[in-house]
Order: structure tokens, then C-alpha cells, then sequence
């Protein structure tokens, strides 16, 4: 059975550590969780977890290391386990916005096969939009983490140049699709119906246009013409949404994430 090693249990670790007990690729004492906070290992040591606030010791073991910190943290952290890593045996992958592959082998000049990694937490509830960037792996390497994390949501290859794009798109997209459950919700209640109802019927809606979109393959456009009527109250809110900039919010918010 492979060992797998997780750096770092912060949100997006931890969230990872999640999906990995739930998935099946794992037995739980073959995930090993290292994090400087106590906290933190206790509650992953009640899960059957194997714990750790020795980073060395998390990453000699392991079959895969997956260094999941804040980008300004990664260097020390990987120079901190480089004497432990064996590039022969083991297979490293980087969750880290905007640390770049060739900076991660100027760390490593004897680096693993590398994978950058982009998740989002939904990994946690094995729902994960999951960007993955193979370095210097091969096929065989490539099809493992992919299954792993595949496991845990929907992952797809890409290069390191569209690594930006998909972390705005799916990684923080997932925060600016809770914004909208939000601001519905919120209107919700102005139309009358209490905060916990409101929220329910706004994410049962979302979703359910996202199941009709997976099953029926239809553009958005195409499924909203569905439900609009010459005159509708569809068309009529539509309307009101893009005069104040719906779309046009959106696609700016996501082009400010990859600036």
C-alpha cells in the first residue's frame, strides 16, 4: 500500500487530508499529516492519521510528499526536507499558487518527479476542481496522482502557463460562487423568506442548474433560453442583473485573480 506525506494542514491541506480519508486510495494510517501546530495533529491523530511536527520525518516515509503551505513558505520548506527526499523512489507535488516549477528545482537541484497542484476545498467533501501540472514525470506518474486526485472531484492536466488561470477560475471561484449564494440568499430574505430557507433554496437551484448542465451538455445560454418567456419574469430579472454589470463583474473579478 503507498504512504502518502502531507506538509502543511493549514485550509487547502487540511481540506486535501479530508478527501484523502474519504477517498480510498489510502488507509488512513498510511496518511501521514505534518504541521507545526498541535492543534492540528491532534485532531487528524483522532482520525487514525499518522502525525508529525517533523517534516523530515513525514517526507522519508512516504511513497508521495505533498507540500501544501503559503507560497512564501514553500522554499524553506522544501529545502528543510531535501536531505530526507529520495528522487529515485518518491514522487513530490507542490500545492502553492504562483511558485513556479523552475524555482522549485533551483531549491531542488535533485528534485522528484514534480507535480504542481491546484486544488479547491470542496476536495474535502470530494467535490475538488482540481489543476494539475506534470514536471518531468512520466505517463505512469502522471496517471497515478491524476486518479488520486481524481478521486477526490474532477482534475485536469494543463501546463504551467495556464496554472494562474485555472486557480482563478476554479480555486478562488469557488469563493465568488459562495459570494453569490450570498447576495441570493440575501435577497431571499427581502422576498420573505427566513435566512435558512433562503440559503437552501439558493444552493438546491445552483445545484441543480449545475446537474442539468453535467447531464444534458447544453452552453448556459442554451439551458436559460429553457426557462425564459418573451415578457417572463426570467428574462425581466436577467435583464436588471446584466444592467447592473453582472457579467461583466464577473469576468473582471476573474482577470484580477490571475493579475
Amino acid at each position: 500500500m503507498m504512504k502518502i506525506a502531507m506538509i502543511g494542514a493549514g485550509a487547502m491541506g487540511g481540506a486535501t487530508v479530508e478527501g484523502l480519508i474519504k477517498g480510498e486510495h489510502f488507509k488512513n494510517e498510511d496518511i501521514t499529516v505534518a504541521d507545526p501546530s498541535q492543534q492540528v495533529v491532534d485532531k487528524f491523530a483522532r482520525q487514525g492519521v499518522s502525525v508529525t511536527t517533523d517534516n523530515q520525518v513525514a517526507a522519508q516515509n512516504a511513497d508521495i510528499v505533498c507540500v501544501c503551505v503559503k507560497p512564501w513558505l514553500v522554499e524553506s520548506v522544501l529545502t528543510g526536507i531535501k536531505g530526507v527526499l529520495n528522487p529515485q523512489k518518491q514522487i513530490l507535488i507542490v500545492i502553492a499558487a504562483g511558485v513556479p516549477s523552475a524555482k522549485i528545482k533551483e531549491w531542488l537541484p535533485d528534485c522528484p518527479p514534480l507535480f504542481l497542484c491546484i486544488p479547491n476545498i470542496a476536495i474535502a467533501q470530494l467535490a475538488s476542481m482540481t489543476f494539475l501540472v506534470p514536471c518531468a514525470a512520466t505517463q505512469s506518474q502522471t496517471e497515478l496522482v491524476k486518479d488520486i486526485f481524481d478521486e477526490m472531484g474532477q482534475t485536469i492536466i494543463t501546463d504551467e502557463q495556464h496554472l494562474a488561470a485555472g486557480t482563478t477560475l476554479a480555486s478562488c471561484g469557488i469563493a465568488y460562487a459562495m459570494r453569490y449564494i450570498r447576495a441570493a440568499s440575501e435577497g431571499g430574505v427581502e422576498l420573505g423568506f427566513k435566512a435558512d430557507d433562503a440559503k437552501q433554496i439558493v444552493m438546491q437551484t445552483m445545484k441543480g442548474a449545475v446537474e442539468l448542465l453535467q447531464a444534458s451538455g447544453l452552453h448556459p445560454e442554451a439551458a436559460i433560453d429553457l426557462v425564459t418567456t418573451p415578457g417572463g419574469l426570467t428574462i425581466k430579472g436577467l435583464n436588471e442583473m446584466e444592467h447592473a454589470g453582472f457579467t461583466s463583474a464577473v469576468i473582471r473579478g476573474l482577470k484580477a485573480g490571475v493579475k
